[in-house]
């Protein structure tokens, strides 16, 4: 439905992509999970290297996160083992070890990526979304208009409307206002919309958030019911002006 979240990437029959989520950290592996179903991906985990092989045999991931250290045998083995099976399976390495020779050793194994521990949620999804496009995951599959209240965009032709009258926008302004209206009423943090409209590898730099979102305001909120709005300490929000509900 238009102005609904959907999926980032779907596999090439359009349903959800899968991942194996593998560490023996309970509490972490869950977190990892949970940020993944976020994004609308199917997602299984194991705390064990032999769980890990056969979750992978049943599950067939389109990618996996793969602790180094378990309890029964290290990363390395189960990345042995599951290229075994699907020789092309991105991996993407979690590694509490701050050695350079440890993540070399990793990549040189034929993991695909690594995090360091800790690591923040938004990078391990980041990681996997650029592991999985490149290996051939896809954009979902959407009607190409979005609608939030009074404001439509057209993905397609790139026509932004509000209440009747067209709004340009710069190619940067529209992709932010297609992530906001993508997530309609779902608070967006700097680091969230920093990887989605700048990519991850950006540098960070959450003023830049702020800059654009200012932007947007002039084009879409002045003279008008607001619909963008700052929940402070924790994001940015686009929902339906009060007079559009």
């Amino acid at each position: 439905m238009a102005g609904t979240a959907t999926p980032s990437l779907t596999r090439p029959d359009g349903s959800p992509v899968r991942v194996l989520v593998v560490d023996d950290e309970v509490n972490i592996a869950e977190l990892i999970s949970m940020a993944l179903r976020y994004e609308g991906w199917q997602v299984s985990s194991a705390h064990t290297g032999t769980k890990a092989v056969a979750a992978a045999k049943e599950l067939k991931p389109d990618a996996v996160v793969l602790d180094m250290m378990l309890p029964d045998f290290d990363g390395m083995e189960v990345l042995r083992r599951l290229r075994g099976t699907d020789p092309d399976v991105p991996v993407l390495f979690l590694t509490a070890r701050d050695a350079v020779e440890d993540r070399i050793a990793g990549l040189t194994a034929g993991g695909d990526d690594y995090v360091t521990k800790p690591f923040s949620l938004e990078e391990v999804v980041a990681r996997l979304r650029a592991l999985m496009r490149r290996s051939g995951a896809q954009q979902a599959a959407t009607t190409s208009v979005l609608s939030v209240g009074d404001l439509t965009l057209d993905e397609d032709s790139h026509e932004v409307v509000r209440d009747g009258e067209e709004i340009s926008l710069t190619a940067t302004e529209f992709e932010l206002l297609r992530y906001l209206m993508r997530n309609p009423k779902r608070v967006l943090s700097k680091a969230q919309i920093l990887d989605r409209v700048w990519n991850y590898d950006f540098g960070g730099q959450a003023n830049v958030v702020e800059l654009y979102i200012s932007y947007l305001r002039k084009k879409i909120d002045v003279g008008r019911e607001p619909m963008i709005h700052t929940m402070r300490g924790a994001g940015y929000v686009l929902k339906p002006a009060a007079t559009s509900v």
